[in-house]
């Protein structure tokens, strides 16, 4: 086993150690310490992009603003994150920002849950010095599932990186130069005209309202949703999610970074796949046939059927002529509970599952 060696510094006059290699940030949270950030999301390398995460580092008689997220803590480092320099910094950084920001807070998707919107209201920034009415606005893109405001992206690059270094689909990228740059498909393309398989890892890792899910569009604030924790059942990954629901209706899917076994990330299926649940042709009752035609009956009528058709193939015909294929979809319980319920109960090895190797 590799030791790696430790390091110590001071932040905000806490003394801290920590292994070699990790960033300013890495340090600061490991002791409670909160640093702001738009452009870092921990599941891609760092970009300092925002210029929101400078610090202040003490380097002999002057001192030094640097960004946390990607640069590495050296022993001995003093490091302020909370000083007068910094916090005028932070603020002079966010009327940046804000000057090509929309100000229609009061009807984003995102409000709520904006990076943005928060770091605003901490550092008391109600105006932009510079602010210029924003270019752009939402795009026509037939894709069913993602809407892409261009006039609230604060070019922090999360789409773009989580696109190329997660799905390495590699599908969006910056476009144009200087105050014309913006994210997007090339040629301006649908995405369903490019690489994209419309995963929705762009719409999980933006900070602000330029990305979100068509579907749940005008269906509600993210303080009125009850998130409900679940398992994706669509493969045998076992994804963690989490059922946004209002009005006993879900509106989207999300993740949180940091969850077993995906860390926030979902495909597709996961995601976007949910219509299924308030499908008007959804079955919510067993249904047996009778008469020639299917009739609802309840859980015991049905398996009291299903049991009573297994006794009668046993008997006539013996257990080999009955076989059982489970699905990865299923639980590690579940399969388990099948290959049991073959072997000790109907008393045959004619077992199988569909993501056997």
């Amino acid at each position: 086993m590799v030791m790696v060696p430790k390091i110590k510094l001071t932040i905000d006059g806490k003394a801290t150690e920590i292994a070699k290699g990790k960033t300013i940030l890495q340090a600061a949270n490991s002791i409670g310490i909160n640093i702001p950030t738009l452009c870092h999301d921990p599941r891609l390398e760092p970009f300092a992009g925002c210029r929101v995460c400078m610090v202040e580092i003490e380097r002999g008689n002057t001192n030094a603003l640097i960004t946390s997220c990607n640069t590495e803590a050296t022993d001995g480092m003093t490091i302020r994150t909370n000083s007068e320099k910094v916090l005028k910094t932070r603020k002079m950084v966010l009327e940046l920002i804000l000057s090509d920001h929309p100000k229609d807070c009061m009807t984003c998707e995102k409000c709520g849950s904006c990076k943005l919107q928060d770091l605003a209201y901490e550092y008391n920034v109600r105006e932009s010095r510079f602010f210029e009415q924003p270019d752009g606005g939402v795009v026509n893109d037939r894709n069913p599932v993602i809407q892409k405001d261009t006039s609230k992206c604060i070019l922090c690059g999360r789409c773009v990186r989580i696109c190329a270094e997660i799905q390495q689909d590699y599908a969006i990228d910056f476009k144009n130069r200087g105050f014309d740059t913006e994210t997007g498909t090339p040629f301006g393309k649908s995405l369903l005209d490019t690489t994209c398989v419309l995963c929705g890892q762009c719409v999980s890792t933006c900070p602000v309202g330029s990305l979100v899910e068509k579907q749940a569009v005008g269906k509600g604030r993210e303080w009125e949703f009850k998130q409900v924790k679940t398992t994706c059942a669509y493969c045998g990954v076992g994804c963690t999610m989490y059922l946004n629901v209002t009005g006993n209706q879900v509106v989207k899917v999300t993740s949180k970074v940091g969850t077993i076994p995906n860390d926030g990330n979902l495909c597709i299926k996961g995601r976007f796949g949910y219509d299924f649940i308030h499908h008007p042709d959804r079955l919510k009752q067993p249904l047996v046939k009778k008469n020639g035609k299917f009739e609802e009956a309840t859980w015991d009528e049905a398996l009291n059927l299903i049991a009573t058709k297994f006794r009668e193939i046993k008997a006539k015909h013996g257990p080999e002529h009955i076989g059982v294929f489970s699905s990865s979809r299923c639980t590690n319980e579940e399969n388990y509970l099948a290959m049991k319920f073959t072997r000790a109960v109907i008393g045959t090895n004619n077992v199988d599952q569909c993501a056997r190797t």
